[in-house]
């Protein structure tokens, strides 16, 4: 679950400058050239995979010519969020469109060493399965590079109907097999351009650190990533979605190789519909489907979970006032806040309420559960918000602290009140944390307001 965010209206570049320096990385895959953006190398959209329409990823295979890796990843095709919009304010990249979206991209200092060994941050964006892309301007973690010196990698992979919602005739969580195959991608091949792969971790917000979460679990054997960084997985609404998912599964089988990405993206308003009738659960109808490839059943879950946790440490996260981003966008919250004139007094409790029900229980849960099979994790809460305004910290907050772009940020309504030093302070806090995690150092407590971070014991 998380918040959907437009990506394709106001163009700006669509990736190197003609005049721009490149360099040659030589990865197992084959040569590929980077271009220089200042202080960064940029290595963009390059394809880890292939796949027909609702067809399995195939690694996509090595090269022998040089590939010029100088376009932004294409965002797969979504509708925009009219709400989300408004409220983040965000620059927009002129990205092309392409179900065909198993690409991504990478960021590396730019003096960085052919014999370096850099920590790896691979960046797994939400947007509740329907929304988002790897290279939109929104999550550009060139701050994160410059600051920390990592290699950045940021991946694409596909969505909505096209990549989520199995029928009796087509596979589901095929967003899901791609995104394992960008990460066997960057095993592989991040040691060319500085990176160490013997040390990626793995950060995802809201619907990406759902993705994490169930990528651990589908792959219990296999080491796709060594830490992870959890930023509000909407863990309270993974259970119980069988019977939702074959009544969707009955709108999308409409859906046939003639179909136009405008049908595709027609289909979500009646997946919605049919979904809502399901309760919770229904506030994320697009999503990952226990008892079909590459998931384990969902009574066998928490065993593959067990199995994992003790070789990969996590960080999971909460906001300070998680539901209060969605408050104006459900109905119930919002006909109780117009009956009360929008009175914080009812408003926080009902918040606080699906915030408890949606993430905060079953992340409380699930970390306890992460100690005691073993494993080392961080239970953390995200707390800055603006002074005076009426979201407080919510949903979303985490990943505008974290990719801290004045030109794409500051008209957001979620900032109002604040100064942007203040801001800017409090996404180096985050920064600073998760990549001392990514380090294999001890990410501290946090700082106050801000962010606060405890170890979670087995007996708890």
């Amino acid at each position: 679950m998380s918040t959907g965010i437009g990506l394709f209206d106001h163009p700006t570049a669509q990736g190197a400058p003609e005049d721009a320096e490149r360099r040659r990385f030589t990865p197992r895959v084959g040569p590929i050239d980077a271009w220089r953006d200042g202080d960064l190398w940029r290595a963009t959209g390059i394809r880890y995979a292939r796949a027909e329409r609702w067809g399995v990823p195939e690694p996509e295979p090595d090269h022998t010519q040089p590939l010029a890796a100088t376009r932004w990843a294409a965002a797969p095709p979504q509708t925009t969020d009219a709400t989300g919009e408004a409220l983040y304010s965000p620059l927009r990249r002129d990205l092309d469109v392409d179900e065909h979206c198993q690409r991504l991209s990478i960021l590396a200092p730019a003096d960085v060493a052919d014999d370096e060994a850099l920590p790896v941050v691979v960046w797994i964006h939400g947007g509740s399965y329907i929304f988002g892309t790897g290279d939109s301007s929104i999550t550009d973690p060139d701050d994160l590079v410059r600051e920390q010196r990592v290699v950045a990698v940021t991946v694409t992979y596909r969505l909505g109907a096209l990549g989520y919602i199995g029928t009796d005739s087509r596979p589901a969580n095929l967003g899901l097999l791609d995104q394992a195959l960008a990460l066997r991608w960057v095993r592989r091949n991040i040691v060319a351009f500085g990176g160490d792969p013997e040390n990626v971790t793995a950060i995802g917000e809201s619907a990406g650190a759902d993705a994490i979460v169930h990528l651990l679990a589908a792959f219990p054997d296999e080491p796709l990533v060594d830490r992870a960084v959890l930023q509000s997985p909407p863990l309270g609404i993974r259970r119980r979605r069988e019977r939702m998912a074959r009544a969707t599964a009955r709108v999308v089988a409409a859906l046939d190789e003639s179909s136009t990405h405008e049908d595709i993206l027609a289909i979500e308003k009646p997946v919605t519909a049919v979904a809502l009738r399901y309760g919770l659960v229904g506030s994320m109808p697009f999503g990952v489907e226990y008892g079909r490839d590459p998931m384990p059943p969902e009574d066998e879950v928490e065993a593959a979970w067990a199995q994992v946790a003790p070789r990969v440490p996590i960080i999971i996260t909460t906001m300070g006032t998680e539901f209060s981003f969605f408050s104006r966008q459900v109905g119930l919250i919002e006909r109780a806040g117009r009956a009360a004139g929008f009175d914080r007094r009812v408003l926080e409790p009902l918040e606080g309420w699906f915030s408890r029900a949606i993430f905060t229980r079953a992340i409380d849960e699930f970390a306890r559960d992460w100690a005691a099979a073993g494993g080392d994790v961080r239970r953390g809460e995200i707390t800055w918000s603006a002074p005076g305004n009426a979201f407080r910290s919510p949903h979303g907050l985490d990943v505008l602290l974290q990719f801290g772009s004045r030109e794409v940020w500051e008209g957001s309504a979620l900032l109002r009140g604040s100064r942007w030093e203040d801001f800017v302070h409090s996404g180096q806090v985050l920064r600073a944390a998760w990549s001392a995690f990514a380090r294999g150092e001890d990410p501290g407590e946090g700082e106050e307001g801000i962010l606060s971070l405890r170890a979670v014991d087995a007996g708890e």
